[in-house]
């Protein structure tokens, strides 16, 4: 966020005049300007005058005796001359008059505190703006999906999209977020509804948007899988809690729009940064900056949220918030009334002043320089003797105080105005019912906002006619003449002009009327197409769109130009609206209960302790006594010892007794709670996880056990296994990120018998709960008996391969090599010809894409088998050469082609890996039974019988595979690398026959130099014989 000022268009007056002499000044200069605007007040002036009025006068008499004595102009030129000097005389006046008056409100009014907030170093007449920075500037500079919409794409579902309301209120953010959604969803986008209380829109959301909403409460919130979405978006502030989960790896990856419209927090963060709770600023700001974008309605918003700003604030203007406000409070308030309890007549020509939204706290100096302008309409209309009929003027701004007032009045009473003509009202009163009681608004701001202002929508919405500066944000959305009138800023001639539009005999024109009708009709839904074509926009320059995700309709296609007004229209009539449209105060004043609670009472405690704790001098005696008694009774019992007889015991026996008892203590320990639930056990299934987000999704039981990916996100207190620690390679980002589960599975195979000791061994993915597809607790039982009969070499799956969430309906249902198309970016079955290919040397010209059936069968997904773990060791060493194979083809390639979006290149081969265990076991002739994971129902697929015929069991006979294994290791361990980064080796252990027979030759070797050695020993004894020491000496 940036400020700009811009330089003062007039240079002030010397500050020792202005102090010293103010009100003689003032007097002065407003005698000046009179004299100069109307030459008929002449005769009833006082006889004040200054300096400036006698040296003008002599001046004109020296012109009329002697001719030109200053100036060479005679004739027609002289009276050019006099003209051009007068209207000179008199911008000077006004301008030094208007001046004066600005130096009068500004010291009486706005001096309190205006240096201390955002204010600060601008100068008179600058302008403050928000420049968008880091990722907002990129929204603002994207090209959206039109280069993408240019290729070609397979798509099977609409782009999911978690949406959480942080209150299902009836209010003017409900009625915004129902009409973004409702459009979003016209483009394509598919909308989960998460809530976390029921409010009284709980039915317009179920009957328009979705019919399933789920509540989330704080024991859910780590139980949602964010990862299914695209993008989550979060509403209002009261949403901090469930963001929470997605701070956590792997969540934190997920696109996260966090949507505030409150000021709450923003009001409060003064009052922290006072108290000194920067732990309370820390904590919102952290969360602030998880989010990748945070949307604010207005420009005005940006500025008090600053405190929090990482480079992620963006502007998308928009929402009903002021056509509720101004329709919601004209059903229970009429204009007679009001103007009865403000003191004012129903003949008075009421007009309110208001200025930029960004100036609410004070009578600042932006009104100051409204003033300024609008002073010649201050000077005709609100004189004692108007005969245009009673004007009132209202300025609102600030918070009602004696000293704005008063400020105003002394104004007032300089320019001899009537009394009560001029007066104040602040936004913390009855703001609306000033607005409703006007008769004409004026716009008289020197700010050129960046958005359109809601002063003037919630005038507009009253039905109020608008007269405002020509400024560009204005002349975007409003006719001039048609729904509010402009006028040139800066130019009070033009200002009077088009006031005097407004009027006919004391009353408000029909022209004006006019006006207000027509800008009531469009403030209804003013800036409700720019908003929801602000959030296409966002999201599709936001968001990562996956291979097999349709991408939406363009934004251009979007038709939609105002509220669903229709939806809350009842409630609205029957009153039964929330009024109050502030936002949600629960979570603000909660957190900071929470912070301020134990500083508050914090010295109370500490002091009571404190007085507690102090040693007395007989503490300390005492202390003595027992430290004494102490070192006496230990050094009587080491002299005991000493004297004592023990017997040592022969040597090598202790020797061996010590060493039995480490390695019991090492068994002791090894053997935890978890290895000890899993004792009999016959199978082990390893869940994979990569981050803290994924503990909830977790199993804790005698048949589960975690792997994780990553150290730092290991569960405390559990015996998961370090995948990091035993494949050194997933240390390093780039292959962890390549390999994603499959890099487990490697660290178990590898040395699997140190982790691993049982005949059957299974994985299941984290991802598999968090998609409601992990195993029940009969199905468990069901797998575990199974398991017990041995019905030989089977792989169980229980997680399927599907489309858009669920099986196909229809008769033309995708095959398995056109589902991997669609998860790969179109590249799939290329790039596994490929990789196959030149796994096994094929030659160009021969097809090396094994055919798989187009049954409707399932095939297992998310890693979620059991298998022997002698099946599971010889998948692991076709895996590796496929690996190897797959990354020698992307080696010197910088792009992915198995991915269309940048979160499926980071992870470029693992959509390809987590359906190779398919084509594996299929064409070994292993059976393949789906595990139904709720009910436990078996069921075979693709049965062995059936599929003889497709198989190409001479690719993938184990002693063919073992072969290709040991060809790679001999050339590991010759360090004969067919590429530079050679990613086999790393992936796992290096075994082939050579390796045992040198090392069965190096033990040999050393065997027989230590043989060697011995005899040459014994061979020197008998040589020299054996020399012992005499007894005795």
């Amino acid at each position: 966020m940036g400020r700009s000022s811009s330089p003062p268009r007039q240079e002030d007056n010397s500050k020792n005049n202005t102090i010293n002499n103010n009100d003689q000044g003032l007097y002065s200069i407003r005698d000046r300007f009179i004299l100069k605007r109307n030459s008929g007040h002449t005769r009833g002036r006082t006889k004040q005058s200054s300096l400036l009025d006698r040296h003008l006068v002599r001046s004109r008499h020296r012109f009329n005796r002697k001719g030109l004595l200053l100036c060479p102009f005679r004739g027609i030129y002289l009276f050019y001359f006099v003209v051009i000097f007068s209207v000179s005389a008199f911008a000077v006046a006004s301008m030094v008059m208007q001046g004066s008056i600005t130096r009068m409100v500004f010291r009486q009014g706005g001096e309190r505190g205006w240096r201390r907030s955002t204010r600060e170093g601008m100068r008179f007449g600058g302008s403050l703006k928000f420049s968008p920075v880091g990722i907002s500037r990129r929204l603002a500079q994207g090209g959206g999906l039109d280069r993408v919409r240019s290729t070609d794409r397979i798509g099977i579902r609409g782009p999911r999209l978690a949406l959480i309301l942080g209150n299902m209120k009836e209010d003017p953010e409900s009625l915004m977020l129902v009409t973004m959604v409702k459009s979003l969803q016209r483009l394509g986008y598919v909308f989960k509804i998460y809530a976390l209380e029921h409010g009284k829109a709980h039915s317009i959301w179920e009957e328009s948007i979705s019919k399933k909403i789920s509540f989330l409460g704080p024991a859910e919130f780590g139980h949602v899988d964010w990862s299914l979405f695209e993008g989550v978006v979060a509403c209002s502030l009261g949403a901090k809690e469930a963001i929470s989960s997605l701070m956590q790896e792997p969540f934190d990856a997920t696109p996260l729009i966090w949507i505030i419209q409150e000021d709450t927090l923003a009001k409060r963060l003064p009052v922290y940064e006072k108290m000194g709770l920067k732990h309370l600023v820390y904590n919102w700001k952290s969360a602030f900056t998880r989010a990748n974008v945070i949307v604010f309605p207005n420009f005005m918003l940006v500025m008090l949220y600053s405190l929090l700003d990482t480079g992620n604030f963006h502007v998308i203007p928009g929402s009903p918030v002021d056509v509720w406000g101004a329709e919601s409070y004209s059903m229970t308030h009429a204009k007679p009334q009001l103007r009865e309890d403000n003191g004012f007549s129903m003949d008075d020509m009421v007009v309110v002043v208001v200025g930029s939204s960004l100036f609410y706290d004070e009578l600042s100096w932006d009104y100051a320089f409204a003033m300024r302008t609008i002073a010649p309409l201050l000077m005709r209309y609100a004189r004692a003797n108007n005969a245009e009929g009673s004007f009132k003027f209202i300025f609102l701004s600030g918070n009602s105080t004696d000293g704005d007032n008063d400020a105003l009045q002394q104004v007032a009473s300089r320019l001899r105005l009537t009394q009560g003509s001029v007066r104040h009202f602040g936004f913390d009163g009855d703001a609306n019912g000033v607005l409703l009681m006007a008769d004409i608004v004026l716009y008289g701001s020197s700010q050129e906002e960046q958005g359109f202002p809601p002063l003037i929508i919630r005038a507009m919405a009253f039905g109020i006619p608008v007269i405002t500066p020509d400024f560009p944000i204005l002349k975007k959305y409003v006719v001039d003449g048609v729904d509010v009138v402009f006028f040139q800023k800066h130019q009070p001639g033009d200002l009077l002009r088009v006031f005097a539009l407004f009027i006919s005999n004391g009353r408000v024109s029909s022209f004006a009327q006019t006006v207000a009708s027509s800008g009531r009709l469009l403030a209804k839904n003013i800036l409700a197409s720019e908003c929801i074509t602000g959030y296409a926009s966002l999201l599709e320059n936001l968001l990562n769109f996956p291979s097999d995700v349709l991408l939406p309709a363009s934004v251009s296609e979007l038709l939609q130009g105002s509220w669903e007004w229709n939806l809350f229209r009842k409630e609205m009539e029957h009153g039964n609206v929330n009024v109050n449209v502030s936002g949600d105060f629960n979570v603000v004043y909660l957190l900071e209960e929470e912070f301020t609670k134990h500083v508050t009472g914090m010295p109370k405690k500490g002091n009571k302790i404190q007085n507690q704790d102090i040693l007395t001098e007989q503490d300390l005696n005492t202390m003595a006594e027992i430290e004494n008694f102490e070192n006496y009774e230990r050094l009587g019992n080491e002299e005991v010892n000493e004297r004592m007889e023990r017997i040592p015991g022969v040597w090598t026996k202790i020797y061996r007794n010590a060493r039995k008892s480490d390695k019991l203590k090492v068994e002791e320990n090894g053997r935890n709670e978890g290895e000890l639930e899993r004792t009999g056990q016959s199978v082990c299934i390893y869940e994979i996880y990569s981050g803290a987000g994924a503990w909830p999704f977790l199993h804790h039981g005698s048949m589960y056990r975690g792997l994780s990916l990553s150290r730092r996100a290991m569960r405390l207190r559990s015996d998961d296994v370090d995948a990091v620690g035993r494949l050194p390679i997933l240390n390093v980002s780039y292959y962890r990120d390549l390999l994603c589960e499959v890099g487990g599975m490697f660290s178990i195979a590898n040395k699997v018998e140190t982790v691993h000791k049982r005949p059957w061994i299974g994985f299941q993915s984290w991802r598999a709960a968090g998609r409601k597809v992990s195993l029940s607790t009969q199905a468990e039982k069901v797998i575990e008996e199974k398991l017990q009969e041995n019905q030989g070499d089977v792989m169980y799956f229980w997680a399927c391969l599907e489309v858009d969430g669920g099986r196909a309906a229809t008769t033309d249902a995708p095959t398995f090599w056109s589902m991997c198309d669609m998860l790969n970016g179109g590249h799939c079955r290329t790039a596994f010809e490929n990789a196959f290919g030149k796994m096994y040397a094929l030659p160009s010209d021969m097809e090396a894409l094994p055919p798989m059936p187009n049954d409707e069968g399932h095939w297992s997904a998310l890693h979620s088998w059991v298998m022997p773990t002698t099946s599971f060791l010889e998948f692991v060493m076709f895996s590796r050469m496929f690996v190897d194979s797959l990354h020698g083809l992307h080696i010197n390639s910088s792009v992915c082609l198995l991915g269309s979006s940048d979160l499926e290149k980071k992870h470029c081969y693992c959509r390809v890996l987590e359906l190779l265990i398919n084509v594996w076991a299929y064409h070994t002739g292993r059976r393949m039974l789906y595990i139904e994971p709720h009910s436990g129902l078996l069921e075979e697929q693709h049965p062995v019988v059936q599929r003889k015929a497709f198989m190409w069991a001479k690719y993938f006979n184990f002693t063919l595979l073992k072969g290709m294994d040991e060809d790679l290791a001999e050339a590991s361990e010759d360090d004969d690398r067919p590429m530079k980064m050679w990613l086999w080796p790393l992936t796992g252990e290096v075994d082939w026959q050579g390796i045992h027979e040198m090392e069965r030759e190096y033990k040999y070797r050393l065997k027989m130099v230590k043989k060697r050695r011995n005899k040459e020993k014994k061979l020197e004894k008998l040589r020299n014989g054996y020399k012992g020491k005499p007894l005795g000496l």
